[in-house]
């Protein structure tokens, strides 16, 4: 799947102009929940993934010596990642931020690498069941919604690793620790044994059959080209073919977006933000556009920030998206880092102030729901059509084993103004439609749309 929005190894990084500036930053910092050690020594950043019992080296970043306006520094992975470090803060604390992030994150100096990285942890079965167990612990997001002491779970599970135990052995043992959470922000991937665990929340896999990738090549194409007999005219699409608009009739305009990711030419969020903002400008300069159906009922997911962009050419008045938090003590479930709040603001570019109706359903994923929460303080309301979507908001910390195996949670909440989180069952439709259902699908109908027409035509 690739519906999963990830955070670099668990969070944002730095970079700077100015030899005396650099030398500022040298030393050895902590972030503030993510689980990171970030050893920066010159041009050279390393970090690596810390429990309060294991370490293991995470990856390098090269400072990037171009200044660029609000940062004190930069560096870039060899994939071509870009963290900064905001201008301000203190000799001992630091603003961080990775592009394609909705947040900024707090890294702490401290006094230097922790003994238990030299060495490293081992490549025993013991030893990456401890990681694999600890990460969890310390920053799984859902133990109380999902009713789970893992503590206990731990427990029984930990006399069946032994040294003898073999690796399709260790791996179920994983699997069965964390399947039952129905997480769609939860993986765990084995490239040696040839073996991915991921699920989506138990019942709203229906339409995905036979796997995700016979469903992107075969069932989304199908599904899709149902609800395009709706349309007066062919898609026109932008964004490598992720963001597509036609209309439904003379005044009524179809925006589809499949995903927030793979927007640019090149693999960075600025190429990405770039191409999707030009195409807003075409989209939003149609002239006979007076109501808008926006249709997210597939969306993998992505950059939280380009849901914003879209967000703001739909708002004639600036209003808080949601406050996102994450955990931060390795005990206390309760304690999260300081909110970091998200705006969609105005803007002077082409947008659209009048009814929308968004289409939603249980594989609107990741980014496609902190989008639609983004539009959830627009006014006039956004009629929201369909089922609720699939309950995961978070960047999914992504972490990896001694054996090189990976592995990924939630550790980060997406609040609204009262606070509430939507983690688990999902943003709920205004308007309940069921989304692709079995026997509108062999009867080529799309309830939702005509449901959607009705709404507008009322407005």
């Amino acid at each position: 799947m690739t519906f999963t929005r990830y955070l670099i190894a668990g969070v944002v990084f730095l970079a700077v102009s100015g030899s005396a500036e650099a030398q500022s930053l040298d030393g050895v910092w902590r972030t503030q929940g993510y689980g990171l050690i970030l050893d920066i020594r010159g041009s050279r950043l390393k970090a690596f993934e810390v429990t309060e019992t294991t370490c293991l080296p995470s990856f390098e970043a090269t400072r990037d010596s171009t200044p660029a306006p609000g940062r004190e520094a930069t560096f870039v992975r060899s994939q071509g990642q870009v963290f900064f470090v905001r201008i301000g803060g203190s000799r001992d604390h630091r603003q961080l931020h990775s592009d394609g992030s909705a947040s900024d994150q707090r890294i702490d100096r401290i006094a230097q690498v922790p003994a238990r990285c030299d060495p490293p942890t081992a490549d025993t079965p013991t030893s990456n069941f401890e990681v694999f167990s600890r990460t969890w612990a310390e920053h799984y997001i859902l133990f109380d919604q999902k009713r789970t002491d893992w503590a206990q779970v731990v427990e029984a599970n930990r006399p069946k690793v032994t040294a003898m135990t073999q690796p399709a052995e260790l791996f179920d043992i994983m699997e069965g620790m964390i399947a039952p959470f129905d997480d769609a922000h939860t993986f765990i991937s084995a490239p040696p044994l040839n073996r991915q665990f991921r699920k989506l929340r138990a019942g709203t896999d229906r339409v995905v059959t036979g796997g995700f990738q016979t469903f992107r090549s075969t069932g989304m194409p199908a599904l899709l080209a149902i609800t395009d007999r709706y349309l007066q005219d062919s898609l026109r699409k932008w964004c490598n073919g992720q963001v597509g608009y036609g209309h439904l009739n003379d005044s009524t305009g179809y925006l589809r977006i499949t995903s927030f990711s793979g927007y640019g030419s090149e693999r960075t969020f600025a190429s990405g933000l770039t191409a999707l903002e030009a195409a807003l400008d075409t989209i939003f300069s149609d002239p006979g556009l007076r109501g808008l159906v926006i249709d997210v009922r597939i969306n993998f997911g992505g950059a939280d920030p380009y849901g914003l962009a879209i967000a703001s050419r739909l708002a004639g008045n600036e209003y808080l998206a949601y406050v996102k938090e994450a955990r931060a003590d390795p005990v206390d479930r309760n304690r999260w880092t300081p909110g970091d709040s998200s705006l969609v603001r105005p803007g002077t570019r082409p947008g659209f102030r009048g009814p929308v109706v968004e289409l939603i359903g249980p594989l609107t994923i990741s980014a496609g729901e902190t989008f639609t929460q983004a539009l959830m303080g627009r006014t006039p309301h956004v009629t929201r059509i369909g089922e609720p979507t699939q309950g995961v908001f978070s960047d999914v910390l992504a972490r990896r084993l001694p054996n090189e195996w990976r592995f990924g949670l939630p550790n980060e909440v997406f609040r609204t103004p009262e606070g509430r989180t939507f983690d688990g069952p999902g943003i709920p439709p205004d308007i309940t439609v069921p989304v692709f259902a079995d026997a509108d699908v062999a009867a080529g109908k799309d309830p939702a749309i005509d449901r959607a027409l009705q709404v507008l035509w009322r407005n």
